[in-house]
């Protein structure tokens, strides 16, 4: 397909890039599960390798060249839609300064018991509202080696353009999927023989390092919202409390650094 220069905004392909809320692109019209947005050439990379399904590409005149290279067979069928940075600003509502936008279909979630056989260590993010760590927490697990993550229904969805762009694309490389209330997801934990260890401040948390030192061979670690960390409801479920010691006062690390420290200790 030819690469459109763009001199307006009417086409109706440029529809996925239209100033849409993330929650308005899990529901977009004509999909069967949605779409999302990926930012930059490094990330579109990462999600045609991992198989997603690209709709349209919005570029820079200087990455028009390399995002057809990256679309290669799917350039046949697939829009690249060029034109001046400022009518792309206008349309998406934000400066198209990564060189590329893509929109791609949204995948059908695994189910957790498919991603807990022949796993080892695997997080769950409870209720964390901020993309940004959930991106940050997406980049520790990819990078550290955890084998899958887990988000409850009030977190933060991965796919958000934000969570992607900060998770440099792991987001699209890390087995996910989401988690139904406590009652029912603490027993799939247990029944795949996981030990389920929540990463809290509470009186009978043990050290880290003392954990890490006797933990079991499959370990789900809990991570908690950014203000009021793990709910009641995850913390009667765990079978562990743990915490990091801190220093000069210090009471906890912002959820995404904490992760890594845990991670790196466990795995």
């Amino acid at each position: 397909m030819p690469v459109v220069e763009l001199a307006e905004l009417t086409d109706p392909r440029l529809n996925d890039f239209a100033r849409h809320t993330d929650v308005e692109l899990r529901g977009a019209r004509g999909t069967e599960n949605g779409i999302f947005l990926v930012e930059s050439l490094l990330v579109l990379e990462r999600a045609l390798r991992a198989g997603h399904t690209p709709r349209a590409v919005l570029s820079l005149a200087s990455s028009v060249d390399d995002a057809l290279t990256l679309l290669g067979s799917h350039a046949a069928t697939v829009p690249v839609f060029t034109g001046p940075p400022e009518l792309l600003a206008e349309l998406t509502g934000y400066q198209v300064h990564r060189g590329v936008v893509a929109s791609l279909e949204r995948p059908v979630l695994p189910t957790p018991e498919s991603l807990l056989a022949g796993a080892r260590r695997v997080v769950v993010i409870e209720d964390v509202v901020d993309p940004t760590n959930v991106g940050a927490i997406f980049r520790s697990v990819a990078g550290i080696g955890a084998d899958a993550v887990f988000v409850t229904p009030r977190c933060a969805d991965p796919f958000y353009r934000r969570s992607l762009r900060v998770s440099m694309g792991t987001v699209l490389q890390v087995p996910w999927t989401r988690l139904p209330s406590w009652e029912l997801a603490a027993p799939v934990l247990r029944e795949a023989g996981f030990e389920i260890a929540a990463l809290a401040l509470t009186p009978e948390a043990v050290a880290l390092r003392d954990y890490a030192a006797r933990a079991p061979e499959r370990v789900a670690l809990l991570l908690g919202t950014e203000g009021a960390g793990l709910s009641p409801e995850a913390l009667a479920h765990a079978d562990a409390h743990v915490q990091i010691p801190m220093h000069h006062g210090i009471d906890s690390l912002n959820v995404a650094a904490a992760s890594a420290v845990a991670l790196y200790a466990l795995v």
